[in-house]
């Protein structure tokens, strides 16, 4: 080889081992790495809100779906066992009022369980409450309730319309709410 020749392969060896670095240090933001944050932090947020009604929220047990199934077949049997078979979802007055619609007569009325005391023949139903109240939600002259109380606890419910048959319901519909919890 000539002198020539091996300057030029000394220089294409020089200019072929040498490398161009690049310095990630220099480089901007680019758009994929703002789209991949933005969306980390959309998800992270979305995580937080979905997640912090659950820790604020009381412990008290939810109505399950038995409880709403039993309060809709409890008014489904009082409207049948106290129509009066003129017109639809009409129903009689006089046990809920004369005989004050008593437990007793709930549980025959409905084939609800109930417990009774030996002493004076008190008949106890559990979480188990009827109400007949106007449209407007008062309960006067309506009777206010039939079994336990109910304080305002998280319960199933079930509502017919009705009319009632009785000289002290003047007015042409009433709201038949039966509670369960």
């Amino acid at each position: 080889m000539t002198e020539r020749s091996r300057s030029r392969t000394r220089e294409q060896r020089r200019s072929r081992t040498r490398t161009v670095s690049i310095s990630l240090r220099d480089r901007g933001q680019t758009t994929q790495d703002f789209a991949i944050g933005i969306g980390v932090f959309i998800l992270a947020v979305a995580f937080v809100f979905s997640f912090l009604p659950s820790i604020v929220t009381p412990y008290d047990s939810s109505v399950g779906s038995a409880e709403t199934a039993q309060a809709d077949r409890i008014a489904d049997r009082v409207v049948q066992n106290l129509s009066t078979g003129d017109s639809p979802n009409e129903i009689d007055g006089t046990p809920i009022v004369d005989d004050k619609w008593s437990d007793a007569q709930l549980a025959n009325l409905t084939g609800l369980r109930s417990t009774t005391s030996d002493s004076d023949d008190f008949v106890h139903i559990d979480k188990v409450n009827v109400t007949i109240q106007r449209l407007n939600g008062s309960t006067h002259p309506p009777v206010d309730g039939v079994g336990p109380a109910y304080e305002d606890q998280p319960a199933a419910s079930s509502a017919r319309i009705v009319s009632v048959e009785y000289s002290g319901f003047d007015e042409p519909a009433y709201r038949l709410l039966v509670r369960v919890w």
